[in-house]
């Protein structure tokens, strides 16, 4: 019997293209297989106390003379100083700010009489570690009026009294352990649910840290948040 070459080159053809089909097939299921994974994140907080504060002291003077009003800021701040010191505020945590004069009728665009040219701001800002230390003395402001010293409640410069957390790096360990835990329980919950074993990491990252005050009116506790997201994969 003879065989046409070209029925015997399609049929070879055909189980070439149908051994293919199946080994893609194959390859397919494995790599599907192999590419089983979960993204899950760990959340990680907690609540710290301020260890840093920066208070700014203000106070204004109205005057005619640039010259004497030079002398009242500085027998003020003299003044402002003792009280300070005298609450245990070290030298180098008061920094004495250069006063400034501003001239009112410079900036006076309209007919408006002024009784004083001049207005100076001097400022003394205190810097310490002592959080709680400097809280109980701000509480102490009604000693310097006595004095004739009147602390003004507007920011300086926009800033006001502001409080700090340093001490994140001492922290940071423990809270990616902590959220890194988290994640975890949280695949082996979703391998647990879908009939599977959570294998070994695919990817990891590891959020940026963020400070902020617990609320508005306690913004001396700050609240320090993590989140790591994790890749495992399924098995």
């Amino acid at each position: 019997m003879k065989y046409n070459p070209n029925i015997i080159s399609a049929i070879i053809l055909s189980i070439g293209l149908v051994m293919a089909g199946l080994a893609i097939r194959s390859g397919m299921f494995k790599f599907k297989s192999m590419d089983r994974c979960v993204v899950v994140k760990g959340l990680a907080e907690r609540e710290v106390k301020a260890d840093k504060i920066t208070w700014p002291l203000v106070y204004k003077e109205l005057g005619n003379d640039p010259s004497e009003m030079y002398d009242i800021l500085e027998r003020k701040n003299n003044k402002v100083v003792a009280f300070l010191k005298s609450a245990g505020i070290t030298s180098d945590e008061i920094n004495i700010n250069p006063p400034v004069i501003s001239d009112r009728q410079a900036d006076n665009y309209g007919n408006e009489i002024m009784t004083f040219r001049y207005k100076a701001t001097s400022v003394i800002t205190v810097v310490s570690s002592d959080v709680d230390k400097v809280r109980t003395l701000m509480r102490r402001q009604t000693e310097l009026m006595k004095q004739g010293i009147a602390l003004v409640s507007e920011d300086y410069g926009g800033n006001s009294v502001t409080y700090e957390f340093t001490g994140l790096n001492d922290i940071k360990p423990q809270m990616v352990e902590e959220a890194t835990k988290k994640a975890r329980e949280t695949a082996m919950k979703f391998a647990e649910d879908s009939q599977c074993n959570i294998g070994r990491i695919k990817t990891a990252q590891q959020g940026q840290f963020s400070i902020e005050d617990r609320d508005a009116t306690s913004p001396y506790i700050k609240r320090v948040r993590v989140v790591t997201t994790i890749e495992y994969f399924l098995e």
